[in-house]
């Protein structure tokens, strides 16, 4: 913005004054200012004798010359001056009238008087003037001062004794010969051609008189056929009605400069920046001048509104009443222009209007340098001024700018200037930036370029709205709309260039991105407040502002960051993984680091994500828990695969075979050799071998499953601490936090429950197979009886008592090994084979065995309550007495059982085999076969070999 005024109160231009285009065509010849100004006087003084032109000019000189001229006066000129009321020139062209500081004592006294000194003419040459034309009225009584060729007659009256000195009167001459060759040779009314005599003998004068000054006087030779020549090249003329007008200063471009030197002087010789107070008077009498200089009332307003703009302009921009008189005459000369064909008006007139449109745009153009809030009604002046000016030129040229109205040049125009000083002043921010940032780099600046001069841009633009719109909205009613649309235009070339930049999420793009959006709908809503009751409720203006889609933008960087940020976990879990020992001695709590880490890094993913400063968090955070928690499942997945199952454990079941007794002593040797087994297992327990799913090591995995499972609902509470930390309190948004991990939630639940089961069987069915499966009852139940198995099971549990520390899964962990032993203790009776074989007598031993075996689990009070092993233990004591009843009772429960489900009937000979379903019961037929089929008895036997002719051995 421009300095309004410096210490020393020089105001400063509004816009740069460099110099005007000149409208007027340049003379061809070296006539000064001052010539100018001298022969306009001459002009203007012969122009207000006696309007009739009969009476007598009369003559009073100022000065102390010869008292013989002082004849007579001229009583328009002697007219005295008085200030009673106000000017009536002023006020139709919208300029106050003020009071002069001096006092009148120095005021001249009449209007001619005034004139002389407006114009700067010394009194002598002002006499010497006057005398001359007293002279010439007398010797050319009656005539027009206008059918007279004044430099002539003026050389004529005066020789160089009417001059202080010799070279004053040469001077002189030659300038009278100059204003003859401008208007005549140079610039005549009518075109001449070259080889006219008349022009070709007046050259000749004029070349010669720049050797040596030519004769005058009344009887010289030489001004006489100087008169006659000049006359002959005057009186060419096509205007019939006045045949006597000489026409030696009535064209372009000599009129106009003559007109232009008597114009200026209706501004105070003394204070350039005011008019003069008797401006109706002076240019009443100026007016008289027009005859002579072919000037009519189109010629004045068009001369006066450039004399006036010319004037303010050169002055400093000082007094705006200049401009403001300029664009007010600019009115009438837009109405003259629609009135008249003249081309050669047309082409002064287009002359000026491109000079007067080229310096207004120099600050339209560019209206933030140019105005600001304290000379906001010069702007309004200048713009009037310059579609003015805009508005005459295309009516002048509409084969060039096409047949366009007023209304359209202007909101063209307007239209123009917003884009154009938007532009720069966007430019002129981003630079202030980048030099500020340039200078300041030692200093810490947190915000980012973009968002400094995005900001800035905010501020512009509700400047641009408050201060310069109202003005600008007479001409354009989108102008608002145009200038937000232009800033959002600029800026978003910049948001394009940094998006294409940008490598990684950082809190620096996020908050660039940021910026924009609010800029954007900071500019938008600008828009659509401008243009509510504009024709096309402001489409096109908001069709213009392409978004800048700052919101996807973070959206797809974001997503692009939870990506990294997970598939960087992913691998990471993976290699982890492989390297995990599942040492239940790595840590105190027992679970796997891998867990911790993977926790950890989960952990500050969230942390890290609710401190990038966005205000989508809600919206992008199922994304990323969603992204978690399959990260995380796969995690438990993995953990938990190659655990096995309870199936995988299992032994199959072997076919039906008849049992086939044992000797006594075989028995013995077979103790012997299980008691050395024994020895052997019990050094090895509680050791850690290299196998990863050893039961230390899967005691591990089930507390790593539960830790997971415990934090996971921390991290849930920190999930939505962070939520509300940021404002966010929707009670929605809130409770579909609750859900997240769900997958990984239930793969924990269901990682436990697998790995307990499949600890559980493999303990019972592998780990203890040697005891269990392969000894429990074999050959000989009095001698191998659970014992041994007990014992060993006993320093399991206390393994998995050691390992597990949390109760309830500890609690879950030996409640599965209990049933494992269980369901093991049955398939040893029902399915272990022909080398089992019980009598009624060895029931008592097998049902004593199962209480000690549930005895184990209830360890006096310390371990499983007495309710929950009675619930696992059903199905075992309901098929136990089974073994008590007699072999005949058996097989005709066994027949009715099949008879019943219509396995069989009576009618047949052979029974046919029951189907082997998935649970043991004391009413399930083929429960009871296999009891019968491990009966060492005679009848069991001659009924399974009747009925099924079963072998002894698989």
């Amino acid at each position: 913005m421009p300095i309004e005024s410096t210490n020393a109160g020089f105001i400063i231009p509004a816009i740069p004054t460099n110099d005007l285009p000149d409208p007027f065509a340049e003379l061809g010849l070296d006539l000064s200012d001052s010539d100018l100004r001298e022969t306009a006087y001459e002009i203007f003084v012969g122009a207000c004798r006696s309007s009739g032109g009969s009476r007598p000019l009369t003559y009073v000189s100022h000065s102390s010359g010869r008292s013989s001229d002082r004849a007579s006066s001229l009583p328009s000129l002697q007219r005295s001056l008085t200030l009673t009321t106000a000017s009536r020139v002023k006020k139709a062209l919208g300029m106050k009238s003020k009071t002069k500081s001096n006092g009148s004592d120095n005021r001249p006294a009449t209007v001619g008087e005034l004139m002389r000194v407006q114009m700067r003419i010394p009194e002598q040459i002002d006499s010497r003037v006057r005398r001359a034309l007293l002279r010439i009225a007398a010797g050319q009584l009656g005539r027009r001062i206008e059918s007279i060729v004044l430099p002539v007659e003026l050389l004529h009256q005066l020789k160089s004794s009417d001059f202080p000195t010799q070279r004053e009167y040469e001077i002189w001459q030659r300038r009278n010969l100059k204003v003859l060759e401008a208007g005549l040779l140079l610039h005549p009314k009518l075109p001449l051609d070259r080889k006219d005599p008349a022009a070709q003998q007046l050259r000749q004068i004029i070349r010669e008189a720049r050797e040596r000054p030519i004769e005058t006087g009344r009887h010289s030779e030489t001004v006489q056929t100087l008169r006659n020549i000049t006359m002959q090249l005057a009186c060419r003329s096509i205007d019939d009605y006045a045949p006597d007008m000489c026409h030696w200063a009535d064209e372009g471009p000599l009129n106009f400069r003559l007109y232009q030197v008597l114009l200026e002087a209706l501004f105070d010789v003394e204070e350039p920046t005011s008019m003069i107070e008797e401006v109706d008077e002076v240019l009443e009498l100026v007016k008289k001048t027009w005859g002579i200089l072919g000037i009519d009332q189109k010629l004045h307003n068009l001369c006066f509104s450039w004399v006036l703009f010319n004037h303010y302009v050169s002055t400093g921009q000082v007094e705006n009443d200049f401009l403001f008189a300029a664009d007010n005459l600019l009115q009438e000369v837009k109405k003259d222009a629609k009135s008249t064909l003249d081309s050669g008006y047309s082409k002064v007139l287009c002359l000026t209007m491109k000079s007067m449109l080229e310096w207004a745009e120099r600050g339209l153009l560019a209206y933030h340098e140019s105005f600001y809030r304290g000379n906001i009604d010069l702007m309004q002046s200048i713009l009037s001024l310059g579609l003015s000016a805009s508005i005459i030129l295309v009516d002048e040229n509409p084969h060039e700018n096409g047949r366009r109205n007023s209304i359209d040049v202007a909101n063209a125009k307007v239209d123009i200037y917003i884009r154009s000083s938007m532009r720069k002043a966007f430019s002129q921010e981003s630079e202030k930036i980048r030099i500020n940032r340039k200078t300041a780099k030692s200093q810490l600046n947190h915000l980012p370029a973009l968002c400094t001069l995005a900001q800035d841009i905010t501020d512009l633009a509700f400047t641009e709205k408050e201060i310069y719109s109202p003005i600008l909205q007479r001409w354009h009613s989108l102008a608002v709309g145009v200038a937000v649309a232009t800033l959002h235009s600029c800026f978003g070339q910049e948001v394009q260039k940094f998006v294409s930049g940008i490598k990684e999420l950082t809190p620096d793009v996020i908050q660039v991105l940021i910026a924009a959006d609010k800029l954007e709908k900071d500019l938008v809503q600008m828009a659509v407040e401008d243009s509510v009751n504009s024709d096309d409720g402001g489409k096109s203006i908001i069709q213009e502002m392409t978004p800048y889609e700052a919101e996807a933008v973070i959206v797809d960087l974001v997503k692009s960051w939870i990506k990294t940020r997970v598939n960087r976990l992913e691998e990471w879990v993976d290699r982890n993984l492989q390297q995990e020992v599942w040492n239940p001695k790595a840590n105190r709590e027992r679970f796997a680091p891998s867990a911790v880490e993977v926790l950890r890094t989960i952990d500050e993913t969230l942390e890290a994500f609710f401190l990038l400063p966005i205000p989508m968090h809600p919206d992008l955070l199922p994304d990323l828990m969603s992204s978690l928690d399959t990260c995380l499942r796969d995690y438990i997945l993995k953990a938990k695969s190659g655990s096995g199952s309870r199936s995988s454990f299992l032994p199959i079941l072997a076919p039906l075979t008849r049992c086939k007794g044992g000797s006594k002593l075989n028995g013995v040797f077979k103790k012997k050799d299980r008691s050395q087994t024994l020895q052997r297992r019990k050094s090895q327990l509680n050791t850690i071998d290299d196998d990863p799913y050893d039961i230390p090591q899967l005691c591990v995995r089930v507390n790593t499953f539960h830790h997971i499972r415990k934090d996971l609902e921390s991290l849930e509470k920190r999930t939505i601490g962070h939520l509300k930390s940021i404002g966010i309190r929707d009670g929605s948004i809130v409770s579909n936090s609750r859900k997240n991990f769900e997958l990984s939630l239930a793969s924990c639940g269901e990682a436990i429950q697998q790995v307990c089961e499949a600890t559980a069987y493999k303990i019972i069915f592998e780990e203890l197979k040697h005891v269990f499966w392969d000894n429990l009852y074999v050959n000989d139940t009095s001698s191998s009886r659970i014992e041994p198995f007990l014992q060993e099971l006993e320093q399991n549990l206390e393994v998995v008592a050691e390992t597990v520390q949390d109760n309830t899964v500890r609690t879950r962990l030996i409640t599965n090994i209990m049933r494992a032993s269980f369901e093991g203790f049955l398939l040893v009776l029902l399915a272990g084979g022909p080398s089992r074989n019980f009598t009624i007598d060895d029931s008592s031993i097998v049902q004593e065995d199962f209480k000690f075996l549930m005895d184990l689990f209830w360890s006096n009070g310390d371990g499983l309550p007495r309710e929950l092993i009675g619930k696992h233990a059903v199905i075992v004591n309901g098929v136990l007495p089974l073994f008590s009843i007699d072999t005949c009772s058996l097989i005709e429960k066994f027949k009715s059982l099949m008879l019943t489900d219509g396995h069989g009937s009576s009618n047949k000979s052979r029974l046919p085999l029951p189907s082997t379903t998935d649970q043991w019961g004391p009413n399930e037929p083929n429960t009871i076969l296999r009891v019968l089929c491990h009966r060492n008895d005679k009848a069991a036997t001659t009924f399974l070999k009747k009925n099924y002719n079963l072998p002894k051995k698989l």
